[in-house]
């Protein structure tokens, strides 16, 4: 018998979280680009102001796909509500 189907299951979950992660982080990126930082900062092309908008597209990618990760498994779990 095969009881590697779990571990399967378990590891393609963990596959589709960390592109679904990884897809908010880089739409985080893009967006954050459209942000005028030269009226926040004092230098916008600096590597420092570089990295602030680094770590601030990861905190929203991290927060997004959050979000979108928990919905698929809420709208996964729906299902067992109108089984019979």
């Amino acid at each position: 018998m095969n009881d590697t189907g779990g571990f399967s299951s378990v590891a393609w979950d963990g596959m589709f979280s960390i592109f679904v992660t990884l897809g908010c982080v880089a739409l985080a990126w893009v967006l954050l680009q459209e942000v005028r930082f030269d009226k926040i900062l004092r230098h916008p092309l600096s590597p420092r102001a570089r990295l602030l908008q680094l770590a601030a597209a990861i905190a929203l990618g991290h927060l997004l796909s959050g979000f979108v990760l928990n919905y698929w498994h809420w709208a996964g779990y729906v299902k067992w509500l109108f089984r019979s």
